[in-house]
């Protein structure tokens, strides 16, 4: 457990959700309904057309399925993920999200989308979900539907106390100290104060070359600030806390909330490791990734096997099955990811944990669709956000037919470019994209040259 809390706690957290959990050696039943709340991650206001990501569930949902999202559908996406990708036939839940377009999970606990829920429900005899994450909304929806319905209903995900130990950076920190030192950590200092926080970055950079901010709930670096250690320097005081003040207003922090000072690492790996954690059992390494990141902040925006080699593939391995661990003694199920800066200067590599995803993801959805198309042993692919402005309006069946024959056709096994996240594509110029190559040079030749011929970007 992260210091300072006892496990009679951790237990009383749970026993709210106990009658909705997943049991050791239990198969949950029914139909599954996949969903993508991501209302419960703050500051997501700079991703591009990020209400639309919630589409993402579709791509977990298997014949007889449900999913749910509170904007539409893109046309000709169902057909795609039915018939060119073998995905089967799934119900669409079309929930009234009213002024609060990322909250699914509140959405669908009220309406024409309840009542739907309700009845698949009581006509299966048992109904599971199937979430992006374990946020309060989706666990207070498996509540109610179970209520109404009076049917078994599970869900498939950590129950909230899990989820937000998992998807805080400084509870993170917490466990990885505890469980394997201050050598699997970068130096960090947590503090809610402004002049604490300035204070401590000034320290950090006397040792390090650059220094960062970062909100502890935020993903994809949106919540990350980098700083050159010379510039923190030579500040005056007074610039400092102005420096810190103007952190916690551009990233849209909430009075109190806890923030941390870092080092920041130079070095440009920063791996991933893909995790499913059962209800009981050893935590299963399902890939070790390396990430595409962009630009100071090192923004996330796509992902491929790693190539760091046994060694290092080994060690990230052993020390997030460590961690997962601990997660599961405090009723984590289900899909888990750590995010990893590797250093490995003069042959000798050192690793630290940065974050923990407790939830699906950038890195884990497309290797799910990966297995879910090819199976193991994995082909070489890169998967990545594709974004033009060229792309802003396009009609996603003019992309399927522009690709033409270099699409992955599930049945003959042929093509290499697999699409989903399309939402984004009309009003953003943005979807995902997976190329499967024969080795990880292929793919990145399919993803950066091959492609943008096909698109005419």
């Amino acid at each position: 457990m992260p210091s300072g809390v006892e496990p009679a706690e951790i237990a009383a957290a749970l026993a709210p959700y106990e009658h909705l959990r997943v049991k050791p050696g239990v198969a949950p039943r029914g139909p599954r309904l996949c969903l993508d709340d991501v209302s419960a991650i703050p500051f997501l206001s700079g991703v591009p057309g990020v209400e639309l990501y919630q589409h993402r569930a579709r791509v977990r949902a298997q014949d007889g399925d449900l999913f749910a999202a509170v904007t539409p559908t893109v046309d000709g996406y169902e057909a795609y993920c039915r018939d060119k990708l073998g995905f089967g036939r799934t119900t669409f839940v079309h929930a009234e999200g009213g002024d609060a377009p990322l909250a699914v999970s509140r959405a669908c606990s009220s309406g024409a989308a309840f009542d739907t829920l309700v009845k698949v429900a009581k006509d299966a005899g048992a109904l599971t979900i199937f979430p992006y994450m374990g946020n309060e909304d989706t666990w207070a929806l498996a509540a109610k539907l179970h209520d109404a319905a009076g049917v078994d209903v599970r869900v498939i995900a950590p129950p909230p106390v899990a989820t937000w130990v998992a998807n805080d950076k400084a509870a993170l920190s917490a466990v990885v100290r505890e469980t394997l030192g201050d050598a699997f950590l970068v130096e960090t200092v947590a503090g809610t104060e402004v002049e604490r926080l300035a204070a401590a970055l000034v320290d950090i950079a006397s040792r390090h070359d650059r220094v960062g901010l970062k909100r502890t709930r935020c993903a994809s670096a949106m919540g990350n600030r980098v700083y050159e250690s010379s510039v923190v320097r030579a500040m005056t005081g007074a610039q400092q806390i102005d420096l810190v003040r103007g952190f916690l207003a551009e990233t849209e922090c909430v009075d109190g909330e806890e923030i941390l000072a870092v080092a920041w690492w130079a070095t440009d790996c920063s791996p991933s490791t893909q995790l499913t954690i059962p209800a009981e059992g050893a935590p299963v390494v399902d890939g070790v990734y390396e990430q595409i990141l962009a630009g100071d902040t090192r923004v996330f925006v796509g992902s491929r096997p790693s190539g760091l080699g046994a060694a290092i593939d080994g060690a990230l391995a052993k020390a997030s099955v460590a961690v997962a661990e601990r997660f599961q003694a405090m009723g984590y199920v289900g899909r888990c990811s750590f995010d990893f800066l590797v250093d490995a200067p003069d042959g000798d590599f050192s690793i630290a944990f940065t974050e923990c995803n407790g939830r699906w993801g950038g890195t884990s959805t497309p290797m799910h669709m990966v297995d879910r198309l090819v199976g193991r042993p994995r082909p070489e692919y890169r998967a990545q956000d594709v974004v033009h402005p060229k792309l802003v309006g396009a009609d996603f069946n003019a992309i399927v037919e522009a690709i033409g024959e270099d699409l992955f056709d599930a049945e003959t096994k042929r093509g290499r470019f697999v699409l989903y996240n399309v939402g984004p594509l009309a009003g953003s110029g943005k979807l995902d994209v997976i190329a499967l190559g024969d080795s990880a040079a292929h793919a990145d030749e399919l993803m950066l040259e091959r492609l943008p011929k096909l698109l005419g970007i």
